[in-house]
């Protein structure tokens, strides 16, 4: 099995205007944080994946925890093809690795 790292970014855009679609709202983000995913701007979360494979079965995971309402979209890149983003306007945070180098701290 080879490494070939994929980021899964996760974007979505759900209703709030009813009790019931605000808890679909925060049952859905809090699964994505639980599951590792990290907040790049509001409603876009991204993770790492090992290759195409772990991304597969991370997007299975997030078609079984979707909400009932509203849009999901998953887009799986190459490590080094979002390396490569530009940032137009504000600055990057040091909260997500946007290297080719790993550093795990447990």
């Amino acid at each position: 099995m080879s490494f070939r790292y994929m980021r899964v970014i996760v974007f979505f855009d759900l209703p709030v205007l009813t009790d019931a679609n605000r808890i679909d709202y925060r049952t859905f983000r809090k699964f994505l944080i639980k599951s590792g995913f990290m907040m790049i701007q509001e409603s876009v979360y991204c993770k790492l994946a090992q290759n195409s494979s772990m991304a597969d079965i991370m997007v299975d995971n997030i078609k079984k925890n979707k909400p009932h309402d509203g849009l999901v979209q998953v887009l799986r890149v190459t490590e080094k093809q979002y390396a490569k983003m530009d940032f137009i306007v504000g600055e990057k945070t040091g909260d997500i690795l946007t290297t080719v180098e790993r550093l795990v701290i447990l």
